[in-house]
């Protein structure tokens, strides 16, 4: 039984750890996925650990340290017991037990140990070889087929007229005004959080929009409020730049900051043990309900290489549902099955290796690759930055092209549909977009403004970057047009409409340089009307609302007497950070409404 035990012991704590492991961690089990081999080789080294008292016995040594006797030991025989022998002093095993470096290895002792270790050394070589073999050194032409690109034309750039397509708002401006939001619902903030990492770039009614989900603040506010589940998402248009936040009629049970058993990626592993996923992110259907979309991907080179999109699994957070679709069954409201990181690196693999490897690295004839943040390193690992369109029902990233130098400039830019991974080519020489960044900061650099990343359109036919610029409390201050193949013609003011007025006349060679990036607006351009008559006054806020009329947002303000001021949007773009309550003063003639100034 003795001898049993030192198997039985080591199978236990194996079989721990591994539970332990695959509860925690949810690895999935295929053996395409790095962390299936790492979870083996945890469990093999548990149990090389457990089977210590095994190995002191093979090796001679008891767990206290003991050595063994030499030779059997006997007591001499007690006055009056000669001929009696005493029973051996057991301190040990004998020598005779002993080979002269180890003891003698019963045959189900010497498979266990070999079995334990091979279970320990095969993970990590599997690992190691895997990668080596799954390299572009070996399968480059692979890699660079992966990605299908077809050529595109200026053409597919939105227009100026359609610039309610483009999200201007960069991610940190969106997590700002959902904050704010939330921020004003005391029954929310106190047990919610929304972290800027879970917006996600959505296509809501042929409008970019960005969404994310409340999430319980705590492992103990998940415990409170467990029962009631997640009450709803934030919702930011990018356009507008307001937020709302949007209540759901039964709260989302199944969230990725649940615990336990509620656990969104434990919940889904449970029916999918196989499945390799990607980032699982939030996004909405066009009647506002919500969802959970798991990306599924597989390595279509070697054991490790080339990673494919080859379906999505949609999960109803409020009632733990789950359907599993392939990438051409998704249905239409889905915007993002295909990430735009992992499109940015699958088209550096095409724009590099259509040659070969060492073409690559050594000669780079006709290779390019997506621009990246100032400062990454020029691979395909690096931190791509892209902008997103909302095109028909779907959701387009594009960035731009240049060449492996480094340089700061683009040859061309990639568009791509993140539902479908369909992606274009659109050659197109000028300056890159941290060039055209850093000349709309250059023009108001007094002002010490930051430029987001910039959406690219078109304006009679040229190219053309738009951006927002944001003061450092992340507030929208302005907006420049930069222009693509010479980023030296700049055009900035306060309105969208002022700025692409400015940059068209400036471009038709009507305006200077120097009155396309003045305080002044262009006649015509949507300048406020003469304020020398119109009444100062201090207004609390009772109400706001946000209305779009003929792609023109108006932002209409309630006072304490039921009165209505309206006005554009752009023109007190610092209201878009108020709420209801809030104290501001104004210039009215009684109906038109501008911040006015203070002294």
């Amino acid at each position: 039984m003795k001898e049993k035990m030192k198997f039985v012991k080591p199978i236990i704590c194996m079989a721990v750890v591994l539970a332990v492991i695959d509860y925690i961690f949810c690895p999935a089990w295929n053996i395409q996925y790095e962390g299936f081999w790492f979870m083996w080789m945890l469990v093999f080294l548990a149990g090389s650990f457990a089977s210590v008292p095994m190995w002191n016995d093979v090796f001679g040594v008891r767990i206290r340290g003991r050595r063994p006797n030499r030779s059997p030991k006997k007591k001499a025989p007690a006055p009056g017991k000669e001929g009696e022998e005493e029973e051996e002093e057991k301190e040990g095993p004998t020598v005779e037990s002993f080979y002269l470096h180890g003891g003698v290895v019963t045959r189900g002792e010497r498979i266990f140990r070999r079995v334990i270790l091979a279970g320990f050394v095969l993970p990590i070589l599997i690992i190691f070889l895997g990668r080596f073999f799954s390299g572009k050194l070996f399968h480059a032409r692979a890699y660079s087929a992966i990605l299908n690109v077809q050529d595109g034309v200026t053409e597919d750039f939105p227009n100026a007229e359609s610039t309610s397509s483009i999200a201007l708002m960069d991610t940190q401006s969106a997590a700002m005004l959902g904050n704010r939001e939330i921020g004003s619902l005391s029954h929310v903030v106190s047990q919610y959080d929304v972290f800027a990492e879970d917006y996600v770039q959505v296509n809501f009614h042929n409008s970019p929009m960005k969404v994310a989900p409340l999430g319980y603040a705590s492992i103990f506010k998940w415990y409170a409020n467990r029962k009631n589940g997640v009450p709803g998402y934030v919702t930011v248009d990018p356009v507008s730049m307001s937020a709302s936040y949007n209540e759901l009629e039964e709260g989302m049970r199944f969230v990725p900051s649940a615990y336990f058993h509620e656990d969104l990626m434990r919940h889904v592993r449970w029916s999918y043990r196989s499945d390799m996923f990607w980032d699982i992110h939030f996004e909405i259907d066009e009647e506002g309900r919500a969802w959970y979309v798991a990306p599924i991907y597989e390595h279509s080179i070697f054991l490790f290489g080339g990673t494919r999109i080859t379906g999505a699994v949609l999960i109803d957070p409020v009632t733990g549902a789950m359907e599993k679709k392939a990438v051409p069954d998704v249905p239409d409201w889905v915007d993002v099955v295909y990430p735009g990181d992992l499109i940015c690196v699958q088209y550096n693999n095409y724009a590099q290796l259509q040659k070969g490897f060492w073409n690559s690295v050594i000669g780079q004839i006709g290779c390019r690759r997506v621009t990246t943040r100032q400062g990454s390193d020029q691979e395909e690992e690096g931190i791509a930055d892209f902008g997103y369109i909302a095109k028909e029902s779907d959701i387009w990233i594009y960035t731009g092209v240049t060449s492996v130098n480094g340089d700061s400039s683009n040859i061309g830019f990639i568009m791509s549909n993140e539902r479908t991974g369909e992606t274009r080519y659109i050659p197109c020489s000028g300056a890159d977009e941290f060039s055209a960044m850093s000349a709309a900061e250059g023009e108001v650099q007094e002002k010490r403004y930051q430029a987001s990343f910039p959406s690219l359109i078109q304006m009679d036919g040229i190219p053309t970057y738009i951006m927002v610029l944001k003061d450092n409390a992340g507030l929208v201050k302005m907006y420049a047009c930069v222009n693509v193949e010479q980023y030296n013609i700049v055009a900035t003011s306060a309105r969208q409409a002022d700025c692409v007025a400015k940059y068209k006349a400036l471009v038709a060679g009507d305006i200077t340089g120097e009155q396309a990036n003045s305080d002044t607006a262009l006649p015509g351009a949507g300048a406020p009307a003469d304020t020398s008559s119109w009444e100062k006054k201090t207004l609390k806020i009772s109400r706001m609302v946000r209305l779009d009329v003929d792609g023109t947002t108006y932002l209409y303000i309630w006072d304490g007497h039921d009165r209505v001021y309206h006005a554009r949007l752009v023109d007190v773009i610092d209201l878009a950070f108020a709420s209801e309550g809030d104290t501001v003063s104004v210039l009215t003639d009684g109906e038109n409404f501008l911040l006015a100034k203070q002294p």
